[in-house]
């Protein structure tokens, strides 16, 4: 038996390498479609991160790597819906590139703000730890700790103050502490 009659039968009848490969550049689905579809699921992500968290990427641990690569995948067939094309792609990408560009300019108006960014939280207070606080930010003393030696101060007591900031950084505040610059401190862990 010669190499194509071996072959043959392993590939439906009709097909081709040609056909299966080929690139589809106009979206199966209405561009308004695709685009909707894009901001509906950047809203709502924005909204559970919103929720669940205050933590910067750089602040990211394995477990929330591997959760936003699944989400991300997850994602997806919700915001393409059928659509496989290279133009429906191009598409969402300038959708939500402008969902980002207007939720940003959004964060600057003063009455949303306090919505899309979460508001400074006391966790330390004259050396005491607001331990309710610290369990609705999902922040433990460990991390507190960690960031009260980032800022040169020894033992909690010493803290004044310690506020988890809109950001996700912890700033402390304490007699005799030395300002130390910022660096990528790994904290706010949330325990839902």
């Amino acid at each position: 038996m010669d190499r194509a009659a071996r072959t043959r039968g392993a590939d439906p009848p009709g097909s081709t390498l040609k056909a299966a490969y080929s690139i589809q550049l106009l979206p199966s689905i209405p561009a308004w479609e695709l685009a909707l579809r894009g901001v509906i699921i950047y809203a709502a992500l924005l909204l559970a991160l919103r929720i669940f968290g205050k933590r910067e990427v750089g602040q990211f641990t394995l477990y929330d790597l591997v959760f936003i690569l699944l989400v991300a995948n997850a994602l997806q067939p919700a915001i393409t819906g059928p659509d496989t094309s290279l133009g429906g792609g191009l598409i969402l990408i300038v959708a939500l590139i402008l969902t980002n560009w207007a939720v940003g300019r959004l964060a600057d108006v003063p009455q949303l703000h306090r919505f899309l960014a979460p508001p400074p939280a006391t966790i330390v207070k004259d050396g005491v730890y607001q331990r309710r606080t610290m369990r609705r930010e999902g922040v433990d003393a460990e991390e507190v700790e960690m960031a009260a030696r980032e800022h040169g101060v020894k033992d909690v007591k010493d803290v004044e103050r310690a506020v988890l900031e809109e950001d996700g950084s912890i700033s402390i505040v304490a007699s005799g502490a030395t300002p130390r610059p910022k660096r990528g401190v790994r904290f706010n862990r949330r325990q839902n």
